[in-house]
């Protein structure tokens, strides 16, 4: 009995994807700043920029009700997928991430505010 409790513990661990590293409450306060072009939640709709239900993991470019950027497209077709490390490479500078992005967003400048959106964002999976 123990040894299938162990086993059953052991595939649930397994098949959990691991949250991101920060706080979800604090990214919920830090993603106001994305607001304005983003949604998130049961009733997102795509804005200025697309609804982010679900990015984390999911391929670049996956919305097909959104029109991305060549740019990001370009990306989306060599592989991208929004891993924890993407995202914080693009939401740090985006610019800089991804040369004419139509994200006219300078960047989160605090590597906690970075792990805090994507952790926020995370719940939304």
């Amino acid at each position: 009995m123990f040894h299938k409790l162990s086993i059953g513990l052991l595939a649930l661990t397994i098949a959990t994807p691991a949250l991101a590293s920060g706080d979800a409450a604090s990214g919920e306060k830090v993603f106001r700043k994305c607001k304005a072009c983003h949604a998130v939640g049961e009733d997102a709709k795509n804005k200025v920029g697309p609804a982010l239900n679900g990015i984390i993991g999911a391929a670049a470019g996956a919305n097909a009700d959104f029109k991305y950027s060549d740019a990001l497209m370009e990306k989306a077709a060599g592989g991208l997928v929004w891993t924890e490390e993407e995202m914080t490479a693009f939401l740090t500078k985006p610019k800089e991430y991804l040369p004419k992005t139509k994200m006219s967003f300078a960047g989160l400048r605090k590597e906690d505010d970075v792990a805090d959106v994507i952790a926020y964002l995370a719940t939304f999976n």
